[in-house]
């Protein structure tokens, strides 16, 4: 039904780092959680913090992975900020490759005009990257993190 997505299935929890041309380079906390429902889709829910004791949030959106032809994967992600995601993509058992089919803003979100997500799964962690072309910088990474399984 998952084709072989329910590896995603858990709770995942770690740090990453995020840099891009237009602000200063920073470090975060991360929980990322893909939930199955016993339909042919995951709902993936993301939400980031400052690091430190105070741990304020920063970030969240949410969303849906299902997979696509031909062995592939396809996701929809909404942020609270006024960006919507379409991707397409692949998944080979261990690593989704996601990149932009189209890209949704309301009139007060910032410009976004294309992501590419890459997430590698392994038995007990998660890492991955997002890479985007925004606020008229051209395409390359924003964020990586390495999150552990705290749950299945």
């Amino acid at each position: 039904m998952l084709n072989g997505l329910e590896r995603l299935v858990g709770v995942w929890e770690g740090n990453g780092r995020g840099v891009y041309p237009t602000i200063e380079p920073f470090t975060y906390g991360e929980r990322v959680e893909f939930t199955h429902s016993g339909k042919p889709f995951l709902l993936y829910r993301q939400t980031t913090w400052t690091d430190g004791a105070d741990r304020q949030p920063l970030h969240t959106e949410t969303g849906y992975f299902r997979p696509g032809p031909d062995g592939g994967v396809e996701a929809v992600i909404a942020q609270p900020t006024g960006i919507s995601e379409i991707l397409t993509g692949s998944w080979d058992g261990t690593t989704v490759r996601l990149s932009t089919r189209s890209v949704g803003l309301t009139p007060s979100a910032k410009e976004v005009r294309t992501v590419e997500r890459i997430l590698e799964v392994g038995d007990e962690e998660l890492a991955y990257q997002l890479w985007m072309e925004a606020v008229g910088q051209p395409h390359q990474i924003h964020l990586a993190a390495r999150l552990q399984r705290l749950t299945s």
